[in-house]
């Protein structure tokens, strides 16, 4: 038994939580205010992996230690290049939040808002400029965030799909990269 819960505390103690946001809701009864609170906490492992959760109780820390458990359920691999950034650009959207990440050259550091920021540094990207557009709404921009996440694809997963060697998928990505630099 003593074993198990050891076990489980070093994979969990693999993990970074960050809170992103908390939100007190106040509900009058007779007797006064009654407060419940909400949290929305990103976890991720700095290796790739990443997932957010929301959590509802009547005090704080309940609320942050069932988010935080939500969020350990809904863990996404996300590709990364060379391990600190994305593949290519991508954008997403959850209702009115819009946002746009670009990949970004070794050295420049997380470029992006708190909401996003907490997701690309539980993610383990270390370069990476981002731009939320809409909703500024903390729940919005994290959904909105992992919808462009999933987006992701590495020349990998794409060298499968079309059937091709890696080797050539970005032979042909150099040739392009050179037409266009010759036609400028």
């Amino acid at each position: 038994m003593a074993r198990d819960t050891a076990k489980r505390e070093e994979r969990d103690s693999e993990f970074v939580d960050r809170l992103v946001h908390i939100n007190r809701v106040a509900k009058v009864v007779k007797g006064g205010r009654r407060f419940n609170f909400a949290a929305l906490v990103v976890v991720g492992d700095q290796k790739g992996r990443v997932g957010y959760g929301h959590g509802k109780a009547r005090e704080v820390p309940e609320a942050i230690r069932k988010a935080t458990d939500a969020a350990r359920r809904g863990l996404v691999r996300i590709p990364l290049r060379e391990g600190r950034t994305l593949h290519h650009d991508a954008s997403g959207r959850h209702g009115a939040g819009r946002v746009v990440l670009r990949a970004a050259p070794a050295g420049t550091g997380i470029i992006a808002g708190g909401p996003m920021r907490a997701v690309f540094e539980s993610l383990g990207i270390q370069d990476v400029v981002a731009k939320s557009l809409g909703s500024s709404n903390p729940y919005n921009l994290v959904r909105a965030t992992f919808d462009a996440l999933k987006g992701e694809d590495s020349p990998r997963s794409v060298a499968a799909r079309r059937g091709l060697k890696i080797a050539v998928l970005q032979s042909r990505r150099q040739v392009e990269a050179v037409d266009a630099s010759g036609d400028a």
